[in-house]
């Protein structure tokens, strides 16, 4: 058998086994029917993690275990947005994570689509106002905002009020935290698209806007999780791959998408590896369920702070984040060139469609570990423009929205890669030394955001 084709019978089975089970969207339908959102906090969160614990023990991984940890909790008030001037109407809205309690009445500002140049635009303005900007990423910017970005960007300018428009029409408010493990400095509110473009409309017709935003939101210290389980190499299994997902949504949604399709994915992963691959496996494959992801990667900051003994023998974190839904199941390389040639080959022998590229953002559980410097990459689509979560972050995002075949998709993919990067002789990447890290995040495009965050740290500091 040529090298080339020396995992050919195990991909057969593994390739098989997955596309002919529906054993990952049998476990989706518990984790969204049965568990609802698992936001941070909740009961069904806990019983989340203990089911996952459960299927990880039956499918045969070893080592399966809880980590807890303390986190920064935050449990939803009711929010209410009033129109003042030209109009008095009241407007649907909610909170977003980590708002604090307060109450303002101020004028509107509208920020556009929140880019870098628009935020330049309104400059001194901002002082005091409520700044409202679109969740859509600036089309002739040619990267992703995040909305943790937009929101801070208003921070740094004196804004009083962050208001968040969902970019898609009838699907309500979109949600997403407004920092990492921590309350936030000024209250931020979301509102769907019809209610943001009456807005603007009132805005451009009236000259002024004045709103009254109120907030009644808990912050408090609380407990998570993560889940663990290992299929142990067999030659040396100090040596690990790191294949992960978070399992916790947003409280007003199953997540079914963002991020159940990837946990599932990552679980069926652990199948079928454990079924056909465990006594082959040179090196450890390691699968993590990662808890308070949706509140600021938590789960994952505490993992790398807790393992930070083992991040030398890291070979590889695969993040698989949402990775069940549609798209190319590929590889967004997080500023790794030299394992561009790697996957290719690793595709060309899969004979599968997985595009390679280079895409680093900070805004999912594979951050904490490319800040101290591990190979990391994410499934995702390199190739694709920047585009918005369709109905990720709202109350849409359910179960009958993800099909069988884009799981079994990113499933074959997670665990035949996986079994490659294991099991290579010579695997072209090292940790990477802090003055690198330091080089890819003053450099890299994609951690834009990134840096507005530490500049807003950095003045909280200076504060205190």
């Amino acid at each position: 058998m040529s090298h080339e084709h020396q995992y050919l019978q195990l991909d057969r089975q593994i390739v098989g086994d997955i596309y002919t089970s529906r054993e990952a969207m049998d476990n989706l339908t518990i984790l969204c029917d049965d568990f609802g959102s698992r936001f941070a906090g909740t009961p069904e969160e806990r019983k989340a993690a203990k089911f996952i614990q459960d299927t990880f023990v039956r499918y045969g991984l070893k080592n399966v275990h809880l980590e807890e940890y303390p986190y920064a909790g935050w449990s939803r008030g009711e929010a209410t947005l009033e129109l003042v001037e030209p109009v008095q109407k009241s407007i649907p809205c909610i909170s977003l994570p980590y708002c604090p309690a307060d109450e303002t009445t101020a004028e509107l500002i509208s920020a556009g689509h929140g880019s870098p140049r628009e935020y330049e635009r309104i400059g001194g303005q901002m002082e005091g106002k409520i700044v409202m900007a679109l969740s859509a990423s600036p089309p002739d910017l040619g990267r992703w905002v995040h909305r943790k970005e937009k929101y801070e960007r208003a921070v740094l300018g004196g804004a009083k009020v962050f208001v968040f428009v969902s970019e898609h029409p009838g699907v309500g408010p979109e949600t997403g935290s407004l920092q990492n493990d921590s309350i936030a400095p000024i209250p931020g509110i979301s509102i769907c698209k019809e209610d943001g473009a009456y807005l603007l409309r009132l805005a451009e017709r009236h000259g002024t806007v004045q709103l009254h935003v109120r907030t009644t939101d808990i912050n408090e210290a609380r407990t998570s999780w993560n889940v663990i389980g290992d299929l142990p190499g067999v030659e040396s299994p100090d040596e690990m791959v790191i294949v992960g997902c978070h399992y916790d949504g947003h409280d007003i949604s199953q997540g079914a998408h963002d991020p159940a399709s990837g946990m599932v994915s990552v679980i069926e992963a652990s199948r079928a590896l454990s079924r056909y691959a465990s006594r082959i496996l040179k090196r450890t494959v390691r699968f993590i369920a990662f808890g308070t992801e949706e509140i600021g990667l938590t789960g994952a900051f505490r993992y790398v702070a807790d393992h930070r003994d083992e991040l030398d023998r890291i070979r590889f974190m695969f993040n698989m984040d949402a990775s069940g839904g549609e798209g190319r199941k590929g590889i967004g390389l997080h500023r790794w060139e030299k394992l561009e040639p790697f996957f290719k080959e690793a595709a060309i022998d899969m004979a599968a469609e997985i595009p390679i590229g280079q895409k680093l953002n900070s805004y999912s559980d594979h951050f904490p570990f490319v800040l101290k410097g591990v190979p990391s990459g994410d499934m995702s689509d390199p190739e694709a423009p920047p585009h918005g979560r369709g109905f990720g972050h709202t109350a849409y995002d359910t179960l009958e929205k993800v099909e069988l075949e884009n799981l079994r998709k990113a499933s074959a993919v997670g665990a035949r890669l996986a079994l490659r990067i294991a099991n290579a002789d010579e695997f072209p990447a090292k940790r990477r030394a802090d003055k690198a890290v330091q080089e890819v995040i003053e450099s890299d495009p994609g951690l834009e955001g990134y840096r507005v965050s530490l500049e807003l740290e950095r003045l909280k500091r200076e504060a205190i």
